[in-house]
This record gives C-alpha cells, sequence and structure tokens, in this order.
C-alpha cells in the first residue's frame, strides 16, 4: 500500500480549526509517477446536519485532478485564495501534480486553459474510471486504479519538468529570492524564456509564484502564532515597503494581515 504523507498546512489556512471538521490525508503514488505527480489527497467530512464549514486554500502553482460527485475535474493553477463550503457528509479524492507535471500529460499551454473534463485528456477511459472509483470506498483500491489510470497514459521523461521544480523548489525555500532577475542568474536562463517555460509547463509566471510562497509562509506564520504582529512577518519575508506587503497579501488572501490576524485571534 501507498505510504500516507505528512501534513503540513501548504496553503489551508486556518488548519487547527479545519482539522475539527474534515480529515486530510496525503498519499504518495507509484514510483514511476513521482517524476509527474506530488501526491494523492483525499477530504472526508461528517458534519452535524445542517451545519457547515468554510475552509479557506490558498492556491499553489500545481494542477489538481479532482474527483467528487458532479463536479469532477481538472483544474490549472488558480489567481486567488479559494473557500471550499463543506456540508453534511462526503468526500473528495485529488491528484496534485507537480508544478509543471501535467503538461506533459496533455501538451496545451497551461496558461490557456482552467479547467478540464478527465475526458479531455484520458479519452473514454476516464469515465470507467470514474465509476470505479465512485463503487469503492477502500483508499488502498482508489490508489490502484489511480496508478493504473495515470500508468496507462505516462509521458516519456521531460527534462523541464525536473528543472521548474528545482526552481520552485528554490523559490520557496529561499527566503532572500524576491525578484525573478535574482532566479534568472542563478539558473542562467533569459527571462523571456523562463516566462514562456512557466506560462507553457505551469501556467502562472515566475513572479506569481515567488509572491505566493512569501504570502504562504505569512499565513502559516501567522496562523502558528510564531509572529504575534503582521509589521515584524513583513521585515521577516523581505518586504521593505509595508504597504507593498499588505497589497500583496490582500490580492490573494482577501483581507490585510491586520484583519487576517483578528480572524485567526
Amino acid at each position: 500500500m501507498s505510504a500516507q504523507l505528512p501534513t503540513p498546512s501548504m496553503g489551508v489556512l486556518q488548519p487547527n480549526a479545519g482539522a475539527q471538521k474534515f480529515r486530510l490525508t496525503r498519499h504518495e503514488p507509484s514510483k514511476p509517477l513521482q517524476a509527474f505527480v506530488k501526491h494523492y489527497w483525499i477530504v472526508s467530512w461528517c458534519l452535524e446536519e445542517e451545519e457547515s464549514f468554510d475552509q479557506d486554500v490558498l492556491p499553489n502553482p500545481c494542477v489538481n485532478l479532482v474527483l467528487e460527485p458532479d463536479t469532477s475535474g481538472i483544474y490549472a493553477p488558480a489567481g486567488q485564495m479559494y473557500t471550499k463550503c463543506l456540508q453534511g457528509s462526503g468526500l473528495v479524492f485529488g491528484i496534485k501534480f507537480l508544478p509543471g507535471g501535467f503538461y506533459p500529460f496533455h501538451r496545451s499551454p497551461l496558461s490557456e486553459w482552467t479547467h478540464l473534463a478527465l475526458s479531455d485528456v484520458f479519452g473514454p477511459d476516464s469515465y470507467a474510471y470514474e465509476q470505479a472509483m465512485a463503487a469503492t470506498t477502500d483508499t488502498a483500491e482508489r490508489i490502484r486504479l489511480t496508478d493504473a489510470m495515470l500508468l496507462g497514459r505516462l509521458p516519456g521523461a521531460d527534462p523541464n519538468v525536473s528543472w521548474i521544480n528545482a526552481m520552485i523548489d528554490r523559490i520557496r525555500d529561499d527566503r532572500e529570492l524576491s525578484q525573478v532577475e535574482q532566479v534568472c542568474g542563478l539558473y542562467d536562463v533569459n527571462i523571456r524564456k523562463l516566462q514562456r517555460l512557466f506560462n507553457q509547463y505551469v501556467g502562472v509566471s515566475p513572479k506569481w509564484v515567488i509572491q505566493l510562497y512569501r504570502l504562504q509562509n505569512a499565513a502559516e506564520w501567522l496562523d502558528s502564532g510564531r509572529y504575534a504582529e503582521w509589521t515584524s512577518l513583513a521585515l521577516a519575508l523581505g518586504y521593505y515597503d509595508q504597504s507593498h506587503f499588505i497589497k500583496d497579501f490582500k490580492s490573494i488572501i482577501g483581507v490585510t494581515p491586520e484583519e487576517y490576524t483578528n480572524r485567526t485571534t
């Protein structure tokens, strides 16, 4: 059976509140798929009658294939925070591809679409896959079915995927990276080539990815109480202009850092 992965927040805002309302698990794909797929994820919930819960989620530079009743589909990276409303009981199964990892399956630039049907990519076989997934409640069987479906369409190795992921991992981990030109210098790539590559494989710009991870760190640190107030957090993230930090934060999360802090306390 595929190993269950640890569950960092990875864009799930206010995770302590969410943990009281739903269960999130992440699972490894089979070895040949790990060059393209980050993990499988499962969200399940069972709320009281007439109860509902809104979970805010930050976007990420990954394509997600999502299976749920009546609304299954493949989704390109979103541009800002989105909210999932949970009601009653339910379960959603997802495939999170690595940044750039979906493009080899469907060689259409990600910047040119936002949503696809499974059949657009995996053909008529996707209907049998969806029916089989709906017919089982066993996690190991769902993982087996998903491995088989993806392995049946496994593309050839694409060096651009590993290169993009090296860059994005560096952006995520290096607090000093705040400009696209710095990334270009580290990886010896022309800025226009880098932008074309991200448009094609990732669907969002390198500038957006830099901004996203800084703000994801900001939200996670505010959630954890690591920073008691947002002005010191802005400095820790490399923002020397607090108004710029506030503008970036609100553009993706929808509220100012101060409003977010007040909401979580």
